[in-house]
Order: C-alpha cells, then sequence, then structure tokens
C-alpha cells in the first residue's frame, strides 16, 4: 500500500521534511516514489508547499495520508492552495 508521508532532510538541530509518496512497507528514509511538496518549521509562520494536484492523484490513487500530513493540511489550507497554483 502506498502511503503519504513526511520524510526528514535536514541535518542535525536543522528539521526540515519533504512530503513524499511511498511504499508504506518500506523505511521512513527508503526510497520514495514522488516528492509532493515540503515543509519547514523553523521560519515564523512555518512554511509549507504541496502540489494539490498530484495529491489528489495519489489519494485517488489509494494512498493513505499519515496522521501528521493530514494534520498539516488541516491547518494550512490556505498555502497548499496557493501552490497547487503557481
Amino acid at each position: 500500500m502506498l502511503s503519504i508521508r513526511m520524510r526528514r532532510v535536514g541535518s542535525k538541530k536543522q528539521p526540515f521534511y519533504r512530503v513524499v509518496v511511498c511504499d508504506s512497507a518500506k523505511a521512513t528514509d527508503g526510497r520514495f516514489v514522488e516528492i509532493l511538496g515540503y515543509y519547514n518549521p523553523r521560519t515564523d509562520p512555518e512554511t509549507i508547499e504541496l502540489n494539490r494536484e498530484r495529491l489528489a492523484h495519489w489519494v485517488n490513487r489509494g494512498a493513505r495520508a499519515s496522521d501528521t500530513v493530514r494534520t498539516l493540511i488541516g491547518r494550512h489550507p490556505i498555502a497548499v492552495a496557493e501552490a497547487s497554483t503557481s
């Protein structure tokens, strides 16, 4: 089953996350299918950019978003909508 989750790519004490589609059986830092966007919690306010069209595509294909990704989408609906238009 495919999963939409966050993958940490930041250095030590500098978190930065990519939102990726990957096989749920793989490791969190393992191979992924596609990068959908990123999340930067260090900025004020925190920055999230997601490709809404690709997110909908993968959800329609059966991918399930993790709890954290669902929370981020719920907290930042405007930022996600703007990212899909640009």
